[in-house]
């Protein structure tokens, strides 16, 4: 085997090292073997475990030290947690954003009314969480799908999709209390529940998404989930599947809070809300329909107690929308701006599901031909840490499948790629290079 390792193999190894370091299998202190004796435990030459040590030095995840050997050091944290804040990678597939390039000119027209004197000055005005005249109606039109239409006194507007979820978990469930989620789930719930002194209980699911049954043992105030085009895996739930939960959720007397953020890209199902309106909170925005940098977050609430206590969470937390962005949204709601970028996006997103497919031919990967990411189990020896690493390399951001999972079991050997950000012809050199990647390929991908 030594004859068969190629000067960028080192680099490999050290990516394994650094994902045992990463997960604690190596800790701070512990001391590497002597080269020569990593050297023939890993059948390479010297010089190549010299190169592997003095990579993990260059990364600051080794110290050597004259005469004691070779120490793992504290990983320094990475830069920004999983799914918060763009990398710096030349090739953005961990964030899932899209712009369209005739995005600016479409929603010009509604920031050019805005800057009228009386229409300004209205939008500088104080908001509330109900939003000015006709914001509800106008919210109704991008909300409603597959025969589910919202009532407009039910919908209370937060500055984005992650507002309202925080709003919609802090008015459900108390500090201390459990909250339910698919056992991989959007990352940002994690870091919700933890502010917000919420405990999370992954829920197992199957093909056709969480499973009913497992509420009955998990003693929970709420659930979280997607049921459409869940994320990572891309997983729809089946209406029998719905009604099944709505049952199971109305005899237990608990909440779902239902995240529809990419609901927009499919004709159907109705939402759980169809199913269970007196047990279900619908939270959506338009992040994903229009951009990230000016959108609005929506909760749709059932009537009685829950939707009071939403719309006082949004109020304390100060999780409530922005008057100039609440008056920007309104308009392109109404004026058929959100639903022309929602049809325009549909095709984009199949076209890249596409590309993803015919480039990553052969491997297991998950996805909804109308969805913007996709899930890819990667093929053996890679592990997802390492993966992650080696794309970085080649200035690739991917989301690793331990970045959704709940709990201390172990995550898939997995990976989620965002398909929305990049122009398409730099998706699929992306593509083509993380597919050379996987396969150990390296020829004319550095």
């Amino acid at each position: 085997m030594r004859g068969e390792w190629t000067v960028e193999d080192y680099r490999l190894i050290a990516d394994a090292l650094a994902a045992d370091i990463a997960a604690g299998r190596l800790r701070p202190g512990d001391r590497l073997p002597p080269q020569r004796a990593f050297a023939r435990s890993r059948g390479i030459a010297a010089s190549t475990a010299a190169r592997v040590y003095g990579e993990l030095v260059r990364r600051g995840l080794a110290t050597g030290e004259v005469g004691r050997g070779t120490f793992v050091r504290a990983a320094a944290p990475p830069t920004h947690p999983p799914l918060a804040e763009p990398a710096g990678a030349r090739v953005e597939l961990e964030l899932n954003f899209s712009v369209l390039p005739e995005q600016p000119a479409l929603l010009a027209p509604g920031l050019e009314r805005l800057l009228r004197v009386d229409p300004l000055g209205q939008a500088l005005a104080p908001a509330t969480v109900t939003g000015p005249p006709g914001a509800r109606e106008a919210a109704v039109q991008v909300l409603a799908r597959a025969g589910w239409t919202p009532e407009p006194e039910r919908v209370l507007f937060a500055g984005n999709g992650r507002q309202a979820i925080a709003a919609a978990v802090a008015a459900l469930v108390p500090v201390g209390a459990r909250l339910g989620v698919e056992a991989l789930t959007y990352p940002v719930v994690k870091g919700i529940a933890a502010r917000l002194g919420v405990t999370l209980v992954p829920l197992p699911m199957d093909g056709d998404g969480l499973v009913p049954e497992a509420l009955r043992e998990a003693r929970v105030r709420a659930v979280y989930l997607q049921p459409t085009l869940h994320n990572p895996l891309g997983v729809t739930m089946p209406p029998a599947r719905r009604a099944a939960l709505a049952a199971v959720l109305d005899e237990l007397e608990v909440y779902a809070i239902e995240d529809a953020v990419y609901a927009f890209l499919r004709d159907e199902p109705p939402p759980l809300a169809a199913f269970a309106p007196a047990r279900t909170l619908v939270v959506d925005s338009l992040s994903k329909r229009l951009s990230p940098g000016l959108t609005l977050g929506f909760v749709v609430t059932p009537a009685g107690a829950a939707g009071e206590r939403v719309a006082a969470a949004l109020r304390s937390g100060g999780w409530a929308a922005g008057g100039f962005a609440l008056a920007a949204a309104t308009a392109w709601m109404a004026d058929g701006t959100v639903a022309a970028l929602v049809r325009a996006k549909r095709r984009d997103a199949a076209e890249r599901q596409l590309i993803a497919g015919k480039i990553l031919d052969g491997y297991a990967l998950r996805a909804d031909p109308r969805a913007y990411h996709c899930w890819w189990e990667l093929p053996e020896p890679w592990r997802a840490e390492t993966f992650v690493a080696a794309a970085a390399r080649h200035g690739i951001a991917v989301t690793p499948a331990a970045a959704f999972a709940v709990g201390p079991a172990h995550s898939p050997n997995a990976v989620r790629l965002a398909l929305a950000a990049p122009p398409v012809d730099a998706l699929s050199t992306a593509l083509e290079v993380l597919a050379a990647v996987a396969r150990g390929d390296y020829a004319g991908v550095e």
